[in-house]
C-alpha cells in the first residue's frame, strides 16, 4: 500500500456477519464464529435495528421494520393485547424514537365522536341500508332524535 492505511468499516462487517448467520449455504460452525464475532462487537445477529446506520440498511430491511413498527403501533391500542404486551410494545416505539399520544381525547369525547360517525353514516350514500338502519337504532337507544 502507499502509506494509508486500510481501515475496515464497522457497518459493513457486522453487515457481512449478519448475512453468513443468515446464509444457509455457510456452515454451523462459520455461524457460530459470526454470531461469537457480533456478540463481542455489541450486536446482535437480528433485524437492522433503527440506531444503525441508515446507509447500511438494504430496502427490503427498512420496509421490514416500518412494518414491525406499525404492529407494535397496532398493538397499543388493540383492545385484546394484555397491557404487559402494550408496555412492551410502547417502550419498542420510545427506543425507536417513535412517540405517540395515548388516550389524549376523554370518554365523553370518543363517545362524542362514534355518535358524529353514525350520523355521519346516515347520509353517505355508500353505506347500505342496514347499516343506516342500524345507525338509527343507536342514535335514538343514545338518546339522539335530530339526524340532520
Amino acid at each position: 500500500m502507499s502509506g494509508t492505511e486500510h481501515t475496515k468499516d464497522t457497518a459493513r462487517v457486522v453487515a457481512g456477519l449478519k448475512a453468513a448467520v443468515h446464509n444457509p449455504n455457510v456452515s454451523g460452525e462459520a455461524k457460530e464464529n459470526a454470531l461469537k464475532r457480533l456478540e463481542e462487537m455489541g450486536q446482535s445477529a437480528d433485524t437492522i435495528t433503527p440506531t444503525q446506520s441508515k446507509a447500511t440498511r438494504s430496502a427490503a430491511a427498512e420496509a421490514h421494520e416500518k412494518n414491525v413498527l406499525r404492529g407494535y403501533k397496532a398493538a397499543t391500542s388493540n383492545p385484546h393485547v394484555s397491557e404487559e404486551a402494550k408496555q412492551h410494545a410502547r417502550e419498542v416505539l420510545e427506543a425507536a424514537g417513535i412517540q405517540r399520544k395515548l388516550d389524549t381525547h376523554s370518554e365523553e369525547e370518543h363517545q362524542h365522536r362514534v355518535l358524529a360517525g353514525y350520523k355521519a353514516a346516515i347520509h353517505n350514500p355508500n353505506v347500505s341500508a342496514a347499516a343506516k338502519q342500524h345507525a338509527r337504532e343507536y342514535l335514538a337507544e343514545s338518546g339522539i332524535t335530530n339526524l340532520d
